[in-house]
């Protein structure tokens, strides 16, 4: 039986980050590290700071401009998503997005308006950024803007629990509103996890236990971050193939892999892919659990079934 954790809880990319250690009194020198690495990615990525370095970014103009290592990784990691993806996970989704009506941070979305005047086309692409890594050289296209919250929140948590794991010493799990990094020793019985359609919700909140002992996990849902334009439902989770809220019959889509950032990929990609997220997910050989409007659950890959965790 493994210890009981420490756990400390602070705000952190306009969400709340939770993290535990194997050691309870090494949780505040975790939580330091978290901070400080979620603060970094955030004045290198948020696009809601006009003082961030994504928002100079998007100044440019069309000019090659050279960004910090840290913007640089986190552009490549979301260059990397769409490749992975057929670009189904794009950064290029920021102008659709805040057409929606997201365009400040989401606790400060109004949850009702008027419809916008959208015109349904598919997003720019991915392939329209030049990036070269080895200079750090990025050219966005003008009218072309970024949005890299598909992947970023997935890779701060992985970098976060590497530094906390690297400060500490000990067994180290993030989560960041929902998308959970492991690192550190393995813990003997892994970490325990409730799967549930919002991050925020209390310990008394109803879904299935399973455990982890290394890489990620991550759920992405349309049922939490969701509001009004007219009488239109809409969320957070473009589809780059049409400009829209993806429609889709899954409610929330979880699934586990080697980091946070490929789960994270791997389940917004199914939320998008809609009907064929089964088959897709099947061929990659990735644990998941798909949950439908109407609550029915599947799981693939060796994911337990909810009969088997409750047993």
């Amino acid at each position: 039986m493994s210890p009981r954790p420490g756990r400390v809880e602070l705000p952190a990319l306009g969400t709340t980050a939770t993290v535990l250690t194997d050691d309870a009194g090494r949780a505040r020198v975790a939580a330091d590290a978290v901070r400080e690495t979620t603060d970094e990615v955030d004045r290198a990525c948020s696009r809601f700071r006009e003082d961030s370095e994504l928002s100079a970014l998007g100044r440019a103009g069309g000019s090659p401009t050279r960004v910090s290592p840290v913007l640089a990784e986190a552009l490549g990691t979301a260059l990397r998503a769409a490749e992975l993806t057929d670009g189904l996970v794009d950064p290029t989704v920021a102008t659709a997005v805040r057409a929606w009506g997201y365009d400040v941070t989401f606790s400060l979305v109004a949850p009702d308006g008027e419809l916008p005047p959208v015109h349904l086309t598919a997003v720019p692409g991915w392939r329209t950024i030049a990036f070269d890594p080895g200079t750090r050289t990025v050219r966005v296209p003008p009218g072309v803007e970024l949005d890299l919250g598909a992947t970023a929140k997935a890779w701060a948590a992985d970098r976060a629990a590497a530094a906390a794991a690297a400060a500490t010493g000990c067994a180290v799990l993030v989560s960041l509103g929902g998308d959970i990094a492991v690192a550190g020793p393995a813990r003997p019985d892994g970490w325990d996890v409730r799967i549930v359609d919002d991050h925020a919700a209390g310990p008394e909140a109803e879904g299935p236990v399973v455990a982890i002992d290394g890489g990620g996990l991550a759920t992405s849902s349309t049922t939490v971050r969701r509001w009004h334009r007219g009488s239109v439902l809409v969320h957070h989770l473009v589809d780059p193939r049409t400009g829209a809220p993806a429609a889709t019959p899954w409610r929330t889509v979880s699934v586990a892999a080697g980091t946070c950032t490929d789960a994270n990929t791997a389940s917004t990609a199914a939320v998008v892919l809609g009907d064929d997220a089964p088959a897709w997910l099947s061929v990659r050989g990735l644990p998941a659990r798909l949950v439908a409007s109407d609550g029915a659950v599947l799981t693939l890959g060796g994911w337990p079934t909810d009969e088997q965790v409750a047993a």
